[in-house]
């Protein structure tokens, strides 16, 4: 693994955020309840299979059980319809037309209005747009371009997928932007349309994700008339293979002739190795990155963290601290939104940075499938 680079910032600030949140919303109870009469069912039509050892027999769940082992209460969701059914699993979304937006699309257009309202920009300062989340509902045309073109930007657009990194490694390529001159003011976006990929017939992992679509607006620091706003100091990422955290689902399936929708198509994990192996890789992260601006942990006053599991970003703070710090310090937002992939750490940021006083540092930081980390050093202007 490859130490990467951190460079000094030439001056780039966010000076805006935005949050566009569904109005549905799918409780610990409710998705328990369908869960467990799913998997009574399943065990009693192949209760022969199961006894004779040909099947595994499905395990029932509790709302205690998610909730203490993700820290999760609740999730929103783009359409409850479907989800609850026991005889599908699985959201349901009326497929539109070529001619219309597309739901993430949708979605990318509300979370940016948000952002521009917030940063003061309209679609004339805005030369690029970078659409970086965990899944897209197409290959092409780009996301990112769609969005483009809702917006009435000029200039140009493109996706990128990194998993639960995509929002770090989105405002990365921003301020990459940014800092060469191809790029005045960025509009980087996270729609994590993620409900369709999640396996609801599965108990470990049924309840981690929600939808959400978050923005940032990041430009360079003579251009910003934002009243809340944040220099950015470093940029730091880091990536290890792993298959621990997979989704196989892609266009090859039409010419491998499998199931395009088995289970090793949605989200799966081992989820105790992951929390064992991305944890420590997170922490020494962080605290490389602090070391290099000559910044202690202990003087940092916010930690935006990824928003996947409440036990993991304890640990990481742990481990980097030596200690457990004041909630204020590390907001979760994962009880009422679980796990939103990539955009989390956004929508802790955007609810919880408007107290911090001028000069105080704080640290966005992802950690995620590839494995995957990345982190901006900010400081409040």
């Amino acid at each position: 693994m490859n130490a990467p680079t951190t460079f000094s910032s030439p001056g780039i600030v966010i000076s805006g955020s935005g949050v566009w949140t569904p109005t549905n919303i799918i409780t610990n109870e409710e998705l328990v309840a369908s869960y467990n009469a799913y998997a009574e069912k399943f065990n009693s039509d192949h209760k022969a299979a199961i006894e004779s050892g040909e099947m595994e027999e499905k395990p029932l769940s509790s709302a205690r059980f998610i909730e203490k082992a993700s820290g999760i209460k609740s999730r929103y969701v783009y359409t409850k319809e479907g989800i609850l059914d026991i005889n599908r699993m699985r959201p349901k979304f009326p497929e539109r037309k070529e001619g219309e937006i597309s739901n993430q699309a949708e979605i990318a257009v509300k979370a940016a209005h948000n952002a521009m309202a917030a940063a003061g920009k309209t679609a004339a300062d805005i030369d690029v747009v970078i659409v970086s989340c965990a899944y897209t509902q197409r290959s092409y045309p780009a996301i990112a371009i769609e969005v483009q073109n809702a917006l009435g930007i000029e200039g140009f657009g493109f996706d990128m997928l990194v998993a639960c990194s995509a929002a770090t490694f989105g405002l990365h390529r921003a301020y990459d932007c940014l800092a060469s001159g191809s790029a005045k003011c960025v509009l980087s976006i996270n729609p994590e349309l993620v409900t369709p990929q999640v396996n609801y017939c599965d108990r470990d992992s049924h309840f981690i994700f929600g939808d959400v679509s978050t923005a940032i607006i990041m430009e360079r620091a003579e251009t910003c008339t934002s009243a809340n706003s944040y220099e950015v100091l470093s940029t730091k990422a880091l990536t290890k293979f792993s298959n621990s955290i997979r989704s196989n689902f892609g266009y090859m399936s039409r010419a491998t002739d499998v199931d395009p929708y088995g289970w090793d198509k949605l989200f799966h994990q081992a989820g105790r190795k992951v929390f064992e192996e991305v944890s420590p890789i997170a922490a020494a992260h962080i605290a490389n990155q602090l070391a290099s601006l000559d910044i202690k942990p202990a003087d940092v006053q916010r930690y935006w963290l990824h928003q996947a599991n409440i036990h993991m970003n304890k640990m990481v703070i742990k481990q980097l601290l030596g200690k457990n710090v004041p909630a204020e310090a590390t907001p979760t937002i994962i009880d009422r939104y679980a796990n939103t992939a990539s955009a989390g750490l956004i929508i802790a940021f955007h609810l919880h940075n408007d107290d911090l006083k001028k000069g105080d540092i704080g640290v966005i930081c992802s950690f995620g499938a590839g494995y995957s980390v990345g982190s901006l050093v900010l400081q409040k202007r």
